[in-house]
């Protein structure tokens, strides 16, 4: 797949967009790639898909694929837009050997649940997606892995918290959440309202247009306001320009609580001084020091085989976040093929495989990703795992982190989550999953 690998992203568009790609071979498991390298928020889909596929390219390498079943790819650009994802989805799809898909898009995602679920072929939506997808009983094929948009927002108000002396402390206190106008950036009013609600604080809820390259509007609210914390729910331009405007505005930056799409070096680098100081919530850390980033590097770069044009964003949050999510697909893999064999598998397989995707921080070592991420563990009712998080903050070069990992309030959190799903299945006539569904699995023809 090296050749897919190399292209320009233009090249690469044009190429995906005239239907010529990889066909997977019997010894092949592919993964479609609705990446986006071009556009306002280039910088998350080069850095996450640059570090998913760097990582694939490790295990090629290195160990020869899976158990020998080689890893391929192909990508097709969607700059972040719902209708190409689609598009890239209804070309790709009819592909042998596709493991999952991997969109990091909510509204590609969620434009796509009805087919994956009728192609039985596992959804990934790592840290974002729809909330009550988290409940397998429901969704079975769609995986929010490592943090669903509720358990965030939990963290978050979590974390204010423990600033405060607990949660007595949130009581009286004013929170805004300036928020992303897009279906990502709507997804947690309801939760924080819930929250607000539970604990007391005031909340005064903010919406940013898309791209979010103008705030002022929003910030001189806030300025009237005059709250305790703002918590920045962003993406893309938007982060740093809020954090400018912020300080134009008076508002200081240790009030600020980023979410996990305002975590990165491309969010904070550009607001110069006026991040320093900034703190936001993360599931994995930044950094080169890790095991696996350095073979990464070794194994990989040296070759001249990496995926990032620019050297110095690895190790970078959405790099990172690249490599855990290639490291929870793969495992996912690894973990079916020792049930149904070293073979390529089909997409139902490799949903068993995620509904039994348990890493512990044992294997996570021997994975090479101590200290990168906590741990997951998840189960065919629970599609996202534990939920932990832990929160870093900017000294103006990179990010430290600066507190313990933290887990969300899951006896809040499950009966909303499971209202919503056993809702959904009404609407859509779903029958809801028990446990004995789990191993009933469509195999090779």
């Amino acid at each position: 797949m090296s050749f897919f690998r190399r292209l320009a992203p233009a090249l690469l568009a044009a190429t995906i967009l005239t239907g010529s790609f990889s066909t997977a071979r019997a010894d092949e498991q592919f993964f479609p790639l609705q990446s986006y390298r071009v556009g306002p928020y280039a910088a998350g889909g080069t850095g996450f898909f640059g570090g998913f596929i760097d990582y694939l390219t490790l295990i090629n390498d290195r160990d020869g694929g899976v158990n020998g079943v080689k890893l391929t790819w192909a990508e097709g650009e969607t700059e972040y837009e719902v209708e190409k994802g689609v598009e890239v989805y209804q070309r790709l799809k009819s592909t042998p050997g596709i493991a999952a898909w991997n969109p990091l898009s909510v509204g590609i995602a969620y434009a796509m649940i009805d087919g994956v679920t009728e192609d039985r072929v596992p959804l990934l939506t790592v840290n974002h997606g729809r909330t009550d997808t988290t409940d397998g009983r429901v969704f079975p094929y769609v995986f929010p892995l490592l943090l669903n948009p509720y358990s965030e927002s939990s963290g978050i108000v979590n974390y204010i918290a423990s600033k405060e002396g607990g949660a007595e402390g949130l009581k009286g206190k004013k929170i805004v959440v300036l928020y992303h106008g897009s279906p990502y950036g709507k997804e947690t009013i309801p939760i924080y309202e819930l929250l607000a609600e539970k604990f007391g604080f005031e909340l005064v809820q903010i919406e940013v247009p898309h791209p979010g390259s103008e705030q002022q509007a929003q910030w001189l609210q806030i300025r009237r306001e005059r709250p305790d914390y703002v918590v920045l729910r962003g993406w893309g331009v938007m982060n740093p320009v809020a954090l400018t405007t912020a300080q134009r505005n008076g508002f200081p930056v240790d009030r600020i609580i980023g979410n996990v799409w305002s975590n990165s070096e491309e969010d904070a680098l550009p607001a110069g001084d006026a991040a320093i100081g900034y703190t936001a919530i993360t599931t994995q850390a930044s950094g080169q020091e890790y095991p696996v980033l350095k073979e990464i590097i070794s194994g990989v770069y040296d070759q001249g085989k990496g995926n990032l044009a620019d050297k110095n964003r690895i190790g970078s949050v959405y790099h990172n976040l690249g490599i855990v999510n290639g490291i929870l697909n793969v495992e996912a893999i690894r973990i079916a093929q020792a049930k149904f064999g070293n073979r390529t598998l089909t997409g139902d397989e490799v949903r068993w495989g995620f509904e039994h995707l348990q890493l512990s921080p044992e294997r996570v070592k021997e994975l090479g990703a101590e200290g990168l991420f906590h741990s997951i563990n998840v189960t065919w009712d629970n599609h996202e795992g534990e939920g932990y998080v832990t929160f870093q903050q900017w000294d103006g070069k990179k990010w430290n982190v600066v507190s313990d990992w933290i887990a969300p309030d899951w006896a809040l959190l499950r009966p909303i989550i499971e209202a919503s799903s056993e809702a959904y299945a009404r609407e859509k006539g779903i029958a809801i999953r028990t446990a004995a569904d789990v191993d009933t699995v469509i195999g090779p023809n």
